[in-house]
């Protein structure tokens, strides 16, 4: 129902994870109007939301979605708002988020600041373990204070826009409803009486 009628080349489907030819304009308008569509309490929605957010600052990329649903149904909030808010952390996003988290992290955890300078090389030896899990802490603890901060925004903004979208739209069919039905007058008309 929801498939292209031509199906696309995969270098134009890898293209257009990463540069959709609508724009990125589009394609957030498009995210935004689905969440605001949601079925749901706007409460509800803005907490999976936050959880989504909160989710895509952490280090556990192929996890965000599952670890967003967890929090979202332990907070009683949308599952489907929660994975509709893990696309906040995307490949334009990620750096900037990580490099937040990651300095966040090393002043809390109190990190060494000098990472080795031949990453690729590193990561290819018996050494990579011993490079990744000090990078993991600081980006691991630093994903708390900076999701929280993140989520609590996003919870605002999306619970505001899901409570105008959802107002706008009861006075909308509530307008059509009264066009629809014709106005009763009580009064008889002249001449004729009530039985």
């Amino acid at each position: 129902m929801f498939r292209r009628r031509v199906e696309l080349h995969p270098l134009r489907k890898l293209r257009e994870t990463f540069w959709p030819s609508a724009g990125w304009k589009r394609a957030f308008q498009y995210g935004w109007r689905r969440v605001w569509r949601l079925s749901g309490t706007p409460h509800a929605i803005a907490i999976g939301v936050a959880a989504g957010v909160f989710s895509s600052c952490t280090p556990f990329v192929g996890f965000h979605i599952l670890i967003a649903m967890l929090f979202a149904w332990i907070l009683r909030g949308n599952l489907i708002a929660s994975a509709i808010g893990t696309f906040v952390g995307n490949p334009l996003t990620f750096p900037a988020i990580w490099f937040v988290v990651y300095e966040v992290g090393r002043y809390m955890v109190g990190a060494p600041t000098g990472v080795d300078p031949d990453i690729a090389g590193t990561l290819q030896s018996e050494r990579a373990f011993d490079m990744i899990l000090p990078l993991l802490v600081p980006l691991t603890a630093g994903a708390i204070p900076v999701g929280i901060v993140l989520g609590s925004v996003s919870y605002v903004l999306t619970r505001s826009g899901v409570e105008a979208y959802q107002l706008r739209r009861r006075q909308s069919l509530a307008e059509r409803a009264n066009a629809r039905v014709p106005f009763l007058d009580p009064q008889p008309p002249a001449g004729e009486t009530l039985e």
